[in-house]
């Protein structure tokens, strides 16, 4: 009886074990927060000047293609012209293009949209390579001091000011794997105090 009680104490510690490296391998908490705070930046992401995008428009071919949105935030398109797509979702943006188009030059337009290429993120301050460098999805803050050649000597590695865009103010932040970066956003580095 004694080795069927001990066994099953076992049993209930080594499920308890397991539940415990379950819950150690996920992300925790506030980092779920943080990585669907990203995801949900990126899903409400404001196109502006520099990001390109792919609009199809089905069943015509010579509608569709791969445009970018200049100074202006404008995307030159064909029929249409000069659409303004500054400050808009892609979401709002095929709403907005199915829309102009429905109206007198496709019947029943139907338009699928997606960002082909992101416009550039800025790294400054106590990295070895400050300047522009290209958006790719899921940049962290730290991938983004990699690809700019690592901290100097002099950085503080503990936290990073980032100025995102539309916004006047640098918000100071504490490094984290998953601290994300977002198009446009300018990053700087700064230096600790011995």
């Amino acid at each position: 009886m004694r080795k069927v009680k001990l066994a099953s104490e076992v049993a209930v510690c080594v499920a308890a074990a397991c539940l415990a490296a379950a819950c150690a391998g996920s992300p925790s908490g506030a980092a779920t927060t943080e990585l669907k705070s990203s995801a949900q930046q990126l899903e409400d992401y404001q196109l502006g000047p520099a990001d390109k995008i792919r609009l199809i428009v089905f069943g015509e071919p010579d509608l569709s293609g791969e445009f970018s949105v200049n100074a202006r935030g404008q995307l030159s398109l064909p029929l249409l012209g000069e659409v303004d797509a500054a400050g808009l979702t892609v979401k709002e943006l095929r709403q907005q293009v199915a829309d102009d188009l429905s109206d007198g030059y496709v019947l029943d337009a139907r338009v699928a949209a997606e960002v082909v290429s992101y416009r550039p993120y800025y790294i400054l301050g106590e990295v070895d390579a400050a300047g522009e460098y290209p958006y790719s999805t899921g940049l962290s803050v730290m991938k983004a001091v990699a690809a700019a050649g690592g901290y100097t000597y002099r950085a503080n590695k503990s936290s990073v000011f980032i100025k995102r865009v539309n916004t006047d103010e640098e918000v100071k932040y504490k490094v984290t794997p998953q601290l994300m970066i977002l198009p446009g956003d300018v990053v700087r580095v700064g230096e600790r105090f011995f």
